[in-house]
């Protein structure tokens, strides 16, 4: 199974319960799932991939973005990349 890539850019405080989620979530998958935290006016190395962010934003796979996020759509996004992960 291929590693699925999620990456995760933090703009607020409010944006930390969806690091835990998200953490949660690939914890599951052990290697299998890479997560990268970018956190808004820290890192800047994310603008060049996907422009300016102004709402916590999860990426997966450098394709699929995520805005509007709970736990659930968290769980389920990163479920449905794994089944999509060739391998």
């Amino acid at each position: 199974m291929a590693r699925v890539k999620v990456e995760f850019i933090n703009t607020c405080a409010h944006c930390a319960a969806h690091e835990q989620a998200i953490k949660k979530a690939a914890a599951r998958y052990g290697d299998d799932v890479e997560v990268r935290f970018y956190y808004a006016g820290k890192d800047f190395d994310y603008l060049n991939k996907y422009g300016m962010i102004t709402r916590g934003t999860m990426i997966i796979n450098e394709r699929k973005k995520f805005e509007n996020l709970s736990r659930r759509i968290i769980e389920k996004a990163i479920e449905e990349a794994m089944g999509d992960s060739p391998g």
